[in-house]
C-alpha cells in the first residue's frame, strides 16, 4: 500500500517509530535482553547502512552474563591506574558500567589504509550501524543507548578487546528491557537549521 504524502496522518504514522526513539540510561535497562538469535536479527537490520565502496568497516563484540562483570572489574582497575586519585564513586561507576543492561554490543570500526574511501566515510558508516542498532532494538520493544566514554579510546582497553592497530570502538550499545518510559527531551527545530542554497 503506497503512502499518501499529502495526508499528515499517514506521514505521522509512518514516521512514528523514528519520532519515538529515546535513549534509555543503562541503569534503567533490565532483563530480559535479546537472546542470541534475536541479536543476530537485530544486526541483520543494523548492517543495512550506507557503505561507500562496500568496505564493511565494522564488526561486533558482545558482552553478556558474567563477562559484563568481569569486564567491569578490569575497567575499575584500569580507572585507578589512569587516575590514582579517583574517588571510590568514580571507580564504582566504572566497575558497574556493563552490569546494568543484560547485553552490551561494542561496534568496532575498521579503518586500515584505503586508496579510494576516506576514513571519515568509513567512520560514518560504522556510526550509522550504531544508530541503526538503536532503532532496531527499539522496534522490538527493547530500550537502548549508545555510549563511548574513556573506555572507547583507552589503548589498554583496546588490547583487552583484541582490537587490531587499525580498529577502534565507535560505540558501546547497551540493550535491555526499559524499567520505565524514558522522558522526551527538547529537540532542535529543523526549520531553524535548514537553509536553501541560492544559485549565483
Amino acid at each position: 500500500m503506497s503512502l499518501n504524502t499529502s495526508d499528515p496522518r499517514q506521514i505521522d504514522q509512518a514516521l512514528a517509530p523514528l519520532d519515538a526513539r529515546r535513549s534509555v540510561p543503562p541503569k534503567q535497562l533490565g532483563e530480559p535482553g535479546p537472546d542470541h538469535p534475536t541479536l543476530l536479527r537485530l544486526l541483520e537490520s543494523a548492517v543495512r547502512v550506507p557503505d561507500h565502496g562496500k568496505r564493511v568497516p565494522f564488526r561486533f563484540l558482545s558482552f553478556r552474563g558474567d563477562a559484563r562483570h568481569a569486564f567491569g572489574e578490569r575497567l575499575a582497575a584500569r580507572s585507578r591506574e589512569r587516575d590514582p586519585e579517583a574517588s571510590e564513586a568514580v571507580i564504582e561507576k566504572d566497575r558497574t558500567r556493563f552490569s546494568h543492561a543484560p547485553l552490551v554490543v561494542a561496534v568496532i570500526g575498521r579503518f586500515g589504509p584505503d586508496e579510494k574511501i576516506p576514513e571519515s566515510e568509513r567512520f560514518s558508516t560504522a556510526s550509522c550501524v550504531c544508530f541503526a542498532l538503536l532503532q532496531a532494538a527499539q522496534a522490538l520493544g527493547y530500550g537502548a543507548i549508545w555510549l563511548t566514554g574513556w573506555l572507547a579510546y583507552d589503548p589498554e582497553v583496546a588490547r583487552w578487546l583484541g582490537l587490531a592497530d587499525d580498529e577502534r570502538v565507535v560505540g558501546y550499545i547497551h540493550i535491555g528491557t526499559p524499567k520505565l518510559d524514558a522522558p522526551e527531551r527538547e529537540r532542535p527545530d529543523p526549520r531553524e537549521l535548514l537553509t536553501q542554497w541560492p544559485p549565483a
